[in-house]
């Protein structure tokens, strides 16, 4: 077998959204297939370049591969390597009796955690908040729960809860999926934790963990309580897109799939990055969460270029202070200054076009896409998004302070509001 190289590896095995447009050089999400390192990396809520780290740990992945191949066949050296990177991920958790599937995408990770249970009816938060195409991929019922109210704010906790739990008593009879998100694409958490271990008696439920936003310890209080968790490391690890897994707490055995090895290389360039992060000690990654995120929320809450969408705080799933009870993805509606000296919302199509400005302007930029977030004086508006990732934190660690990773943001956001002001 003849592989390719590691760029076109890099865009395999997944669908249109990860294939490279020939003018641009660019895949749907805005990311090529090597690394920018002078791009500001803020959107890994949707997406991320690789890094160069990681994109020297596939060339390398490639290299050993191809010697492989010369002697054994694809599926015995794909089915030796996915478990290796099934053993990483599972480690923690092993002593569950946790299994693990990989999937291409988040979207294919709920279609088997469906056909897994052979659920007729699913309950989950609005796609717009976890991934379009989610309801599509599920072929059943599906019935959805607003996580905003109309002017794009959080509805109330005990709010959601009682819609979810009307919607699953009504399908008493039915096998039903729950769908938790943790977290959605604007950082929220619902259904809580106590809605959805209550109803767990009714329904099966699977946690969207696919931002991977999840201290160890949370990781393993949800497969603790019977939950299927879905991960990607294509978010919060920032590899490249489409690469997915779903851990099952029924201890089934797994068969690997067909031969991916894109799938693979977009794995081990997620490790690579997770391997970074846990060599961080938690106490300084708590530090950066705090700093950053108390000068970026000022400037969201205190510039009228800014309709900040605040999300409630993690609640303690293990009892203990880990860093996923800090903020880590920073959500808002752009404004720009009118001719009266006011601020006025930039509509959908006008925020869509910020987010790309800012990619090729000249101080590059990239944030988390548009995600559609209610009516703000009479105007349909989306929210972008301003994300911490896990090489963001090892990244200002290494250089020994967070001054860095502060200023960037910084600059990112004032790039934002002289581009937004053009409106």
């Amino acid at each position: 077998m003849v592989l390719p190289s590691v760029e076109a590896l890099l865009v395999s095995g997944g669908d249109e959204r990860i294939v490279l447009d020939p003018a641009s050089g660019l895949n749907q999400y805005g990311c090529p297939s090597h690394p920018d390192p002078d791009l500001l990396a803020f959107g890994s809520s949707t997406a991320s370049v690789i890094s160069q780290a990681s994109f020297a740990a596939v060339c390398a992945l490639r290299e050993r591969l191809r010697e492989a191949l010369k002697s054994e066949s694809p599926e015995v050296v794909y089915t030796r390597e996915m478990a290796r990177v099934r053993r990483e991920l599972l480690s923690g958790v092993a002593d569950l009796g946790v299994s693990l599937t990989f999937a291409s995408s988040g979207t294919d990770a709920y279609a088997l955690a469906a056909r897994r249970i052979s659920c007729d009816r699913v309950v989950m938060v609005e796609a717009g908040e976890t991934g379009s195409g989610v309801v599509r991929a599920l072929n059943v019922p599906v019935d959805t729960v607003k996580l905003r109210a109309e002017d794009g704010m959080p509805r109330s906790s005990d709010e959601i809860d009682a819609e979810v739990t009307r919607l699953v008593n009504q399908g008493a009879g039915h096998r039903v999926l729950l769908v938790m998100a943790d977290q959605s694409k604007t950082g929220l958490i619902a259904p809580s934790v106590d809605c959805v271990t209550k109803l767990q008696r009714l329904a099966q439920v699977l946690v969207d963990a696919c931002q991977f936003r999840l201290a160890p310890a949370s990781l393993r209080a949800y497969l603790a309580k019977g939950f299927m968790v879905a991960l990607t490391g294509s978010k919060f690890l920032t590899g490249p897109a489409f690469s997915a897994a779903l851990l099952l707490p029924f201890g089934e055995q797994v068969q690997e799939g067909a031969v991916n090895f894109g799938l693979l290389l977009r794995w081990e360039a997620a490790l690579v990055e997770l391997r970074r992060f846990r060599a961080v000690p938690e106490s300084e990654i708590i530090h950066i969460f705090q700093m950053v995120g108390e000068v970026v929320r000022h400037q969201l809450m205190n510039d009228p270029h800014f309709g900040y969408l605040p999300v409630p705080q993690r609640s303690a799933l293990s009892g203990e202070h880990h860093w996923d009870q800090y903020q880590s993805i920073f959500s808002f509606v752009p404004y720009s200054r009118n001719t009266k000296g006011g601020y006025t919302p930039l509509t959908c199509s006008q925020t869509r076009q910020l987010y790309l400005q800012l990619q090729s302007d000249s101080a590059r930029c990239q944030l988390g896409q548009p995600v559609s977030c209610g009516m703000r004086d009479g105007v349909a508006v989306s929210a972008l998004r301003l994300c911490l990732s896990a090489r963001l934190i090892s990244d200002a660690a290494q250089a020994g302070g967070v001054s860095g990773l502060i200023d960037q943001a910084q600059r990112t956001l004032n790039n934002l509001i002289r581009l937004a002001d053009q409106f």
